[in-house]
């Protein structure tokens, strides 16, 4: 074999090696011929045409992820505060990302340091921790229209952190130091009033239990009294029923005699010997005249009860 033989083979197998070409997973060729886009390949075997197909440019087509370095941002009421995020997209279009911007990546770190500070300037110092969320859709919308023609996908954005300086940290603590002492001393003011709530509240139903129990005592007391009352009336009543019904009797009107006599002697003792002057009846010595005097008013009484008594 003379060496034109061998350099024409050596020649044809680099031609093969070259015109292999073997794309990964997840990754597309952009292949150029003769200067001029030709096609775009994806993973897989593919051949090309020595010296006259190139590949222009490599994409990755997997998520990818951009950290957007921190800045300043000017708050709607006049704060600098410092934030950074980071940044998840895609491409979805080989072709435009490679020829529609120079550098997607750069381009869409600029486009979303610059929606950042144009969104947190809409909020006060005080709501950039509570409008966190807000925040990042509004950046992965403005960034995803803007992105469009360049084939690439803005996913999400995400703040990583927001630090204000350190004076304006140290005026929020002590407002919150403020407004927890606040609440606290609210919180104790309605316990303190709740405690003299209930205590009055408690005070009230003891005076209205004591006031209850004072009047079902008298009531009973009253009851008490008017029983009392009534059964001394009914025995007093059965007293005189009986002395009369004694007196009707064989032998009444001389026991009667006897018993008013005794006891006129008993209360003339007692008045001599427990008083200083001594009264005297003017008929003293007619003690029959004083008896007959007794039974007549006896009599009387008899009578009236014997006409109030029903027949």
């Amino acid at each position: 074999m003379d060496f034109i033989s061998i350099a024409f083979l050596v020649f044809a197998v680099i031609f093969v090696l070259m015109s292999i070409k073997i794309v990964p997973q997840q990754v597309a060729f952009i292949i150029e011929r003769l200067g001029k886009y030709d096609r775009t390949i994806e993973a897989g075997l593919h051949f090309l045409i020595p010296f006259v197909d190139r590949i222009a440019y490599q994409t990755a087509l997997k998520e990818a992820v951009l950290d957007i370095p921190p800045q300043i941002c000017i708050t709607k009421d006049n704060v600098q505060v410092t934030v950074d995020g980071v940044l998840f997209y895609r491409v979805i279009d080989t072709k435009a990302a490679s020829y529609g911007v120079n550098n997607y990546e750069f381009a869409i770190v600029q486009l979303a340091q610059t929606t950042l500070r144009s969104e947190v300037g809409k909020i006060d110092l005080d709501k950039t921790f509570e409008e966190r969320e807000r925040v990042n859709n509004a950046v992965v919308m403005a960034i995803d229209d803007a992105t469009q023609p360049w084939g690439v996908k803005v996913l999400r954005y995400e703040i990583k952190s927001i630090n204000p300086p350190k004076d304006v940290l140290d005026a929020m603590e002590k407002q919150m130091r403020a407004e927890r002492e606040k609440r606290a001393r609210i919180l104790e003011s309605e316990a303190t009033r709740d405690s003299l709530i209930n205590n009055a509240e408690g005070r009230k139903q003891d005076v209205i239990k004591q006031s209850e129990a004072d009047r079902q005592r008298q009531i009973n007391q009253a009851h008490g009294q008017a029983e009392a009352i009534l059964s001394i009336a009914r025995a007093t009543a059965d007293g005189i029923k009986m002395v009369g019904d004694a007196l009707s009797t064989e032998g009444g009107q001389s026991a009667a005699s006897f018993k008013v006599a005794e006891e006129y002697v008993k209360q003339l003792g007692n008045m001599a010997t427990n008083s200083d002057l001594l009264i005297v009846p003017n008929n003293v010595s007619d003690a029959n005249a004083m008896i007959a005097s007794a039974f007549s008013v006896f009599d009387r009484v008899k009578h009236k009860q014997s006409s109030t008594t029903p027949v």
